[in-house]
């Protein structure tokens, strides 16, 4: 994967800032995890789902992985391991854990039960939002929501549809991060005092707190995936 646009400010974890210059070479940079990782069932699982809730907790209670070993008096090697999922902690350190975060140990294991969310769509069938683009023809299909339990983050995927030119162009600004993915169409969006022109399979991946919005339509109709995801309490 490579990058050769400037994301300003907003870049994905392993790579870097990269500058808008005509004929700069492009980047290409691993990222720190592999997004085809899979664990083994069974026991992972557990050990999985312990180290999420550790993790939910411990920053909910505004902790670094450090603060959380020191309190429970464990390694931060330790820590690592427990919320990565890579071993099995002990009764023992997770009752050091559970005391250090204010919980009960049950809570630790709250995330091992509950089910997780999966939302299916089919074509067609997203269900259509008013925001304040409405109002200028564009069209906005909300394809799912999930942001419950332990998770600490929203996530919410539209399918956005622009089929008619306007003299209106919305901004919009509000916590989280966006990527929007362009599928059809071609079209100038602006992300605070920066321009780019996007074309099929071009994705703009940024800080959403920036006021941010289509600039000029340039070949319609314009479908693009938008997917924004914001701290639990903060929406559009």
């Amino acid at each position: 994967m490579s990058i050769s646009v400037p994301l300003h400010q907003a870049r994905p974890v392993g790579f870097p800032r990269v500058g808008a210059g005509a004929g700069r070479k492009a980047v290409s940079l691993p990222l720190q995890q592999d997004p085809h990782a899979v664990r083994a069932p069974g026991e992972n699982e557990l050990q999985a789902a312990i180290g999420r809730e550790v993790r939910a907790c411990r920053k909910r209670h505004g902790m670094t992985a450090t603060e959380l070993a020191s309190a429970a008096s464990i390694s931060v090697g330790m820590m690592s391991k427990i919320e990565n999922g890579v071993i099995s902690a002990s009764l023992t350190t997770l009752q050091a854990l559970s005391q250090a975060l204010g919980v009960p140990m049950t809570a630790l294991l709250r995330s091992f039960e509950e089910e997780r969310s999966a939302v299916f769509v089919k074509a067609g069938a997203g269900v259509g939002v008013e925001r304040r683009g409405t109002r200028a023809g564009h069209q906005y299909n909300l394809l799912g929501y999930i942001g419950s339990g332990s998770s600490a983050v929203s996530v919410e995927p539209y399918l956005i549809t622009l089929a008619s030119d306007t003299d209106t162009f919305p901004l919009f600004q509000h916590p989280g991060m966006e990527f929007l993915y362009l599928l059809e169409g071609e079209i100038t969006y602006r992300h605070g005092a920066n321009l780019y022109h996007m074309a099929p399979g071009d994705s703009l991946f940024f800080e959403a707190d920036t006021p941010h919005g289509p600039e000029q339509l340039t070949r319609l109709p314009i479908r693009f995936l938008s997917i924004i995801s914001y701290p639990q309490g903060g929406e559009d």
